[in-house]
């Protein structure tokens, strides 16, 4: 089985192939009212990208690990798309969305980490 680290690391490549930008892993083990242990936040510039990010992410981790996710929300409009990992929630929004909601401040007492963008 694998552990949460592994499925993080799989989890960011399969947003970097699909070119997801300002990637952050918020880290919420040590927060105890919090409902997962990580969110993984990325964004893409179109709901076709986001839309893709997320049917990436699906077939990635599916294709190398068997893992497929809980559940799912959000291709109806492709605006925010959610994918449920059980301990991991994945994020993926159009940048005024994720502006909108500001996650990262939400949970802004958890560590979080960038993720650099690759071209």
């Amino acid at each position: 089985m694998q552990n949460n680290q592994d499925i993080s690391k799989l989890l960011i490549e399969a947003i970097q192939d699909k070119k997801g930008s300002g990637i952050k892993l918020v880290n919420l083990e040590k927060i105890e009212s919090a409902p997962v242990s990580k969110f993984i936040i990325c964004q893409g510039r179109s709901t076709s990208q986001v839309s893709a990010i997320a049917d990436g992410i699906r077939e990635d981790l599916q294709k190398s690990t068997r893992i497929k996710p809980y559940n799912y929300d959000g291709y109806r409009n492709s605006q925010w798309i959610v994918l449920d990992y059980g301990n991991i929630l994945v994020h993926v929004f159009l940048p005024e969305y994720r502006e909108f909601y500001n996650l990262e401040e939400l949970w802004s007492d958890a560590v979080i980490t960038d993720i650099p963008d690759i071209e």
